[in-house]
């Protein structure tokens, strides 16, 4: 895993080059950003039970039949694996939060993640809208402690569950 800092870099040292401007304003932009993404990752390391149970309440809200029969939710063992994989989504988001990289989510997430859920016929629609609910509920957790929240902090969330809704088996 890499942070935004150490791929561009990296990026530069395999070209030979110095650290340009668009480069320099890119580390500028990323400590600017610091305080927020390190309050956003305090917050979900403390509060991470919680968000997960609020994100998941409000997805069987907005969506009842995944725990009746036939849904995906359905069963003790598939509702725990559900709240498994939402826990794993705001870990790692956690992660590429603080890289400020999402090409992390990508290798360490994603790839892979696709074939796996096709094959157990997971559908990746609610799982998508699971991840966003725990951007929101994140969002709103930074905002009640006076945190004015930013893109930077929904990008992770979005990033997965925008690549996971593009494979959406269920149609959904």
């Amino acid at each position: 895993m890499q942070d935004a800092v150490t791929g561009l870099i990296g990026r530069y040292d395999q070209q030979g080059r110095y650290l340009d401007r668009p480069a320099i304003e890119q580390i500028d932009a990323y400590f600017a950003e610091a305080d927020l993404r390190l309050a956003a990752v305090a917050l979900i390391n403390r509060e991470a039970a919680e968000i997960v149970r609020e994100a998941s309440q409000r997805l069987w809200l907005a969506d009842p039949e995944l725990l009746l029969p036939g849904g995906n939710a359905y069963t003790t063992r598939r509702l725990a694996a559900c709240l498994r994989d939402l826990d794993y989504f705001l870990r790692y988001a956690s992660y590429a939060l603080v890289a400020a990289d999402w090409k992390m989510l990508d290798e360490r997430v994603l790839n892979g993640l696709n074939d796996t859920y096709k094959s157990l016929g997971v559908p990746t629609g609610p799982t998508a809208r699971g991840i966003l609910l725990l951007s929101e509920v994140v969002q709103e957790m930074l905002s009640a402690e006076g945190v004015q929240s930013a893109a930077v902090v929904r990008a992770p969330f979005e990033h997965m569950a925008k690549a996971l809704a593009e494979t959406n088996i269920s149609g959904r």
